[in-house]
């Protein structure tokens, strides 16, 4: 019991989320804890490897071959033309055959090294192959395809801003032309393979750009931003959880994870937010908003900016709650209580697209990426998630899973209620309306009550005036006097008086 109430909080030490190489950029656990820098030097290696034992298998294969056919012609010379028709043929064709699917299987990596899409292709014969592809029969689909208004508008954005540079500008598009033609035959590639292609083209732009500017890095990334944000815009549809990756099978994987975590309390992940605060609540709704709308956006840099600002609204709640700046130490659990809250769509599909797609520079250091390492290590607690992180035993852990518990009391619905708001701001939230509705039902009460009150009143005075009423008219009778005559009514010489006078009209 004294081993359950102490509370440990998730602790990750600043150096784990470095490189393992030591390079002193962020890593990443998409490339086994590597930077995207070491991680491509590492990917290469590997490749070139992988060529020289395909190479090696394919010459043995061919030594294999000669050999073969050097041993069928000359026991075909020394057998009897009677005797080696038959077995001679067979045994030809089905080393032919062996031949054949063993080449056709392994041999197959090396031609995909050597397609137009590799980096030491003459640029001639690059640009002559994409033409040809473009002036064939069946041309891509995603270049035939009607453009979108985000597309439209984000190429005229783009031809804007290289107006400003002139001449580079004019370089600058045509090789992003020639780059997004080229992905449009490359949907067979492997998700792995698809960023490759990516890296490469931002590598080599950037260097262009850095001799060009004379080695203005600001200038630099200034331009990146606008060719990631054309291509990325360009390509999303072929390239975000594209049908050769299981990154589809990893977002169900995940959100059901997290749907069945739906019991984690804020207190059992320690986090320092108090969301009876209006302002602290508020930070984590726009936190919460900001993960979700991650999924609507194209480009990477936007994807990450929406990481970003929602790692900026925990911070602030952090602040708030706590009434000094937040630490990393606060910041991750926080971070792991958004996510599990939020479950945001396509959460391992994102993250993908950021590692393979984002310009490497970003995620190397700087606020995004550290931010977006945080988010990494989140999405890989969850996914570890255990009864020792939670400070649970394995069984109530594993009924809380299983939902045949809650770690709120269940007995009494007022007291399960009142329980549940001190772990969760929806329950409390929920309290607080149930208690305003029922005060408002009792002053509603009381104004019924007051209202029908008033009615018998004014039923009652009306009657007692019809009564006061009728009372005075009973004691003073209504009495009609005659009508009084005229002054000179007596005067009997009425008939002597003249005339009275006429106007009479004179002629002038």
């Amino acid at each position: 019991m004294s081993q359950r109430s102490e509370r440990r909080g998730i602790h990750v030490d600043q150096s784990e989320l470095l490189c393992k190489k030591g390079c002193g950029y962020y890593g990443n656990a998409a490339w086994q804890g590597l930077c995207s820098k070491c991680w491509r030097e590492e990917y290469q290696k590997a490749r070139q490897r992988q060529i020289q034992e395909d190479w090696a298998l394919a010459e043995k294969l061919q030594r294999e071959e000669e050999a073969a056919y050097v041993s069928s012609h000359s026991s075909s010379q020394t057998q009897p033309p009677q005797s080696q028709s038959q077995p001679s043929l067979a045994t030809f064709s089905k080393f032919e055959e062996k031949k054949t699917n063993e080449k056709t299987r392994k041999v197959t990596t090396v031609k995909k090294f050597f397609s137009p899409s590799s980096r030491t292709a003459p640029k001639k014969a690059l640009v002559s192959r994409l033409r040809e592809s473009h002036e064939g029969k069946t041309p891509s689909p995603s270049i035939t395809r009607q453009s979108s208004i985000e597309t439209d508008r984000v190429s005229r954005d783009f031809m804007e801003f290289l107006k400003t540079l002139q001449k580079p500008g004019r370089e600058i598009h045509k090789q992003s032309r020639v780059f997004i033609e080229s992905m449009g035959n490359k949907k067979d590639l492997s998700a792995e393979e698809l960023s490759e292609c990516v890296q490469d083209f931002y590598q080599g732009m950037s260097d262009r750009l850095l001799n060009h500017f004379k080695g203005s890095s600001e200038k630099v990334d200034r331009v990146m931003d606008q060719v990631e944000k054309y291509i990325m815009t360009r390509l999303y549809k072929s390239v975000f959880c594209p049908e050769t990756s299981d990154d589809e099978k990893k977002d169900l994987t995940t959100q059901r994870r997290i749907r069945a975590l739906h019991w984690v309390t804020i207190q059992m992940l320690c986090v320092p937010v108090d969301e009876e605060i209006p302002e602290v609540s508020d930070s984590v709704v726009k936190a919460i908003t900001d993960i979700i709308e991650m999924d609507s956006k194209r480009v990477p840099r936007d994807k990450l900016a929406c990481i970003t600002s929602c790692s900026k609204h925990i911070f602030n709640a952090i602040r708030v709650t706590k009434n000094e700046p937040a630490s990393a130490d606060d910041f991750l659990p926080t971070l792991i209580y958004i996510v599990l809250k939020a479950n945001p769509p396509r959460l391992q599909s994102n993250i993908q697209y950021i590692t393979r797609f984002c310009n490497p520079s970003r995620l190397m250091t700087g606020e995004d990426g550290y931010y977006f390492t945080n988010l990494c290590c989140a999405v890989a607690f969850i996914e570890k998630l255990d009864a020792h992180s939670l400070n649970l035993s394995p069984e109530d852990f594993e009924r809380y899973m299983s939902g045949q518990a809650s770690p709120r009391r269940q007995d009494d619905p007022a007291a399960w209620l009142q329980s549940g708001s001190r772990f969760n701001p929806a329950l409390s939230q929920i309290h607080n309306n149930l208690s305003a509705l029922s005060s408002l039902e009792k002053r509603q009460q009381q104004v019924m009550e007051g209202a029908q009150s008033l009615q018998s009143e004014l039923v009652e005075w009306q009657d007692s005036v019809a009564r006061e009423v009728q009372e005075i008219l009973e004691r003073f009778p209504l009495e009609i006097k005659s009508r009084a005559s005229a002054i000179d009514a007596e005067n009997v010489e009425n008939d002597r008086l003249p005339p009275p006078l006429q106007p009479q009209v004179f002629a002038g």
